[in-house]
């Protein structure tokens, strides 16, 4: 079981525009990255609230919340948040406040043998490394630069921390996979 930060991003390092927009992302004609299977190898998402409202309001899943499992699945979703937020009907969402350590084990639980979908933002990206709990970042670089937006990562993660497994062209997108190494002791 690892924990993966999965996502893209903008050659300079946004996630997203400061008004949470991502049409950029979905602006890039041609090849694809297939995320298929990683998104199959994935028993428990975890995202903070900005990204999980974002979903909601983007795919109307209140509204429509048979969708749902086209979206995001039947796994455990669990969502950082210090506000109560909705759920749509039927899905298995989990708000949860707080340290993320406090919150590992329900998480680990929840994925069994699988891995942990670490979705978005950056801040909690940063809050699970922190935690000693981020086992691989997977960015997806899109050939796109943006003036400001929300950073792919708010935190530090120094070269001694990161070992890069693979690159790979995928049509214009660069695919970079990083292993996380523990703190020294």
């Amino acid at each position: 079981m690892a924990v993966i930060y999965e996502t893209a991003c903008t050659l300079n390092g946004f996630l997203a525009t400061e008004d949470d927009s991502l049409d950029w992302l979905f602006a890039i004609p041609g090849e694809q990255p297939d995320l298929k299977p990683f998104m199959e190898a994935a028993t428990a998402i975890v995202m903070g609230s900005t990204t999980y409202e974002w979903v909601l309001r983007t795919e109307d899943l209140l509204a429509h919340p048979e969708k749902w499992p086209e979206y995001l699945g039947r796994q455990p979703l669990f969502v950082f948040s210090s506000r109560d937020l909705p759920v749509p009907e039927g899905a298995d969402v989990r708000v949860v406040d707080g340290d993320v350590g406090r919150h590992l084990p329900e998480i680990r639980a929840a994925a069994g043998d699988g891995d942990v979908w670490l979705m978005g933002g950056g801040g909690l990206a940063a809050r699970f490394l922190d935690a000693g709990a981020l086992d691989r970042i997977c960015l997806t670089v899109a050939p796109v630069t943006l003036v400001t937006g929300k950073p792919l990562f708010a935190g530090d993660a120094r070269w001694d921390r990161l070992r890069l497994c693979s690159a790979e062209k995928v049509g214009e997108w660069a695919r970079l996979v990083y292993d996380v190494r523990p703190t020294s002791a």
